[in-house]
């Protein structure tokens, strides 16, 4: 909320999981932040009030631009919902549009947090609307799909896109057309220096408390480490007694490293990043944490071969590696530009040709190289 104020956000519509520490912890920050929170059907269910401002009028250039709010009325508001209740989103919204025209705004933008389906249905259902964008569990759509007369707006929910919409209005102000796309936040982009001070100081206290309670676990834990699972890791140090030349191999490439990449971004305890960086996080007799399990780090042999223990019962002719092994980690959120034929000489043992070029690595993503 701090770096939205910082960077002049107009609007900021409400969804279920801002509400997980409760209605008055939300509202008291946005009071502290003056941050123009919006939601037209989240009521006070004391007094039917809203618990936010319903909607806003903001100036762009010489265009009035209404923005409202709209959140589920099926979402578990968790704490907060011994103090709030959400009316019918299509109903306020038809009377939300009605409001904002009458006062004077020439463009409408809903902020939504009903999902993609509700949103595209009401849509449908209500006129007036001229952008929809959408929260709430919405995957990523690179162009905005026009609903009628209004675009509907797929950003995604890592934060590693910002979407552009152009409303193009004709000489009697009046929507003429409108089109939508997202961009991604690469390398090209530039950081804001107050903004990525304000992340990287979050990062840096809410990792010190992991910290803190790793150690406090180790001990606790060091009776059940991997070595004492009757099926475990064992490590690519008992690997390379008997396959010492993949395991030279294995050290030239990312993987060897990947453990590292989080130590230096100072992630190495976010859980979003750790998993894919280690071997057999949050299994029996894997990483558990860095205090206990130490030599688990990096992906290592057994994140694609199987469990060390196993041994005895892997094929006597080596298995090829699948693109679903790689998968696993290599998403479309984490990593963008994987392409396994590409990526897939690199980790080979005997490949001996020359290696195709990887693409750059864009800067908002979370997985390993």
């Amino acid at each position: 909320m701090d770096a939205m104020k910082l960077l002049g956000t107009d609007a900021v519509g409400v969804g279920d999981r801002d509400l997980r520490f409760g209605y008055a912890r939300l509202h008291d920050r946005a009071e502290h932040d003056k941050l123009p929170l919006v939601s037209a059907n989240l009521l006070l269910k004391s007094t039917k009030l809203p618990a936010f401002e319903a909607s806003v009028i903001r100036k762009v250039g010489t265009v009035n631009v209404g923005v409202f709010g709209l959140i589920s009325d099926k979402a578990d508001f968790g704490p907060a919902r011994d103090s709030l209740i959400a009316t019918d989103p299509a109903v306020t919204a038809k009377k939300m549009v009605a409001d904002l025209r009458k006062r004077g705004a020439t463009v409408v933008v809903l902020l939504s947090q009903l999902g993609k389906v509700e949103t595209e249905d009401l849509v449908t259902a209500v006129d007036g609307i001229d952008v929809a964008i959408m929260g709430r569990n919405v995957g990523l759509v690179q162009k905005g799909r026009l609903i009628k007369s209004a675009i509907a707006v797929y950003g995604g929910e890592q934060g590693q896109y910002m979407g552009r919409t152009v409303v193009t209005l004709d000489g009697a102000r009046r929507n003429k057309s409108v089109e939508s796309e997202m961009f991604m936040l690469g390398p090209e982009v530039g950081e804001k220096k107050e903004v990525a001070a304000l992340v990287q100081g979050f990062e840096d206290k809410f990792n010190e408390k992991l910290r803190v309670k790793e150690k406090e676990q180790a001990v606790k834990q060091a009776t059940q480490t991997a070595q004492n699972e009757p099926d475990h890791y064992v490590g690519d140090e008992v690997c390379a007694r008997c396959h010492q030349a993949e395991s030279d191999q294995w050290k030239t490439t990312a993987h060897a490293r990947a453990w590292q990449t989080l130590v230096d971004k100072k992630k190495d305890a976010t859980p979003d990043c750790v998993p894919c960086h280690v071997l057999g996080y949050d299994k029996a007799g894997g990483f558990a944490n860095a205090s206990a399990t130490p030599k688990l780090v990096n992906v290592q042999c057994e994140n694609c071969h199987g469990m060390g223990t196993g041994h005895q019962a892997f094929p006597a002719r080596s298995a090829k590696l699948t693109e679903q092994v790689c998968i696993t980690c290599h998403t479309s959120n984490t990593s963008p530009t994987f392409n396994f034929s590409t990526y897939e000489p690199h980790i080979l043992h005997k490949f001996t040709g020359k290696l195709p070029v990887l693409p750059p690595k864009p800067t908002g993503s979370m997985g390993g190289e």
